[in-house]
């Protein structure tokens, strides 16, 4: 392992590189690990992909799964003990109201078509989202994984600094 996991963050089905890049960067900052579950809009070794992480990407801590069952296996106790959040422009509850922990998930959904109805519907206690205006559809993925991870990182506390 390269550093302690404090956070772990899942894409699902991710189909931007340059996105999924800086996302990767930001969890080498903050020592998160990154999932990704496939399927995905890129390829892995993809140009856009090492340039948006820049030389971070080999000491990035992560994994891809075929599916969201297998991403639930392998992350089953913390799912089990509800440590997961979904972040949806649905939800009703602002992401400052959550109060995160270490080894906490953080589950965003793709680009083009956020979470499927099926994940959001079996964690709905857990649902968050980002307040924007109406006049603004959704963030930039990236961005949107910046500030919930680092919400959480003010709330865990001086894991880094």
């Amino acid at each position: 392992m390269k550093y302690d996991i404090l956070l772990h963050v899942v894409l699902y089905q991710p189909e931007i590189p340059p996105n999924t890049g800086n996302i990767g960067r930001t969890c080498v900052a903050v020592g998160a690990k990154l999932w990704l579950v496939k399927p995905l809009g890129f390829q892995i070794d993809e140009k856009q992909l090492r340039r948006a992480g820049l030389d971070y990407w080999p000491q990035l801590e992560w994994e891809t799964v075929e599916n969201w069952q297998e991403l639930t296996e392998k992350l089953h106790d913390s799912i089990a003990q509800q440590r997961i959040w979904l972040l949806t422009k649905t939800a009703q509850r602002p992401y400052t109201t959550a109060t995160f922990e270490k080894g906490d998930i953080l589950v965003f959904g793709s680009e083009s078509s956020g979470l499927p109805p099926e994940i959001l519907s079996e964690f709905s206690a857990q649902k968050l989202r980002v307040p924007m205006r109406p006049q603004v559809r959704s963030l930039n993925l990236s961005a949107t994984v910046a500030l919930v991870m680092y919400e959480a990182v003010r709330q865990i506390g001086p894991a880094i600094d």
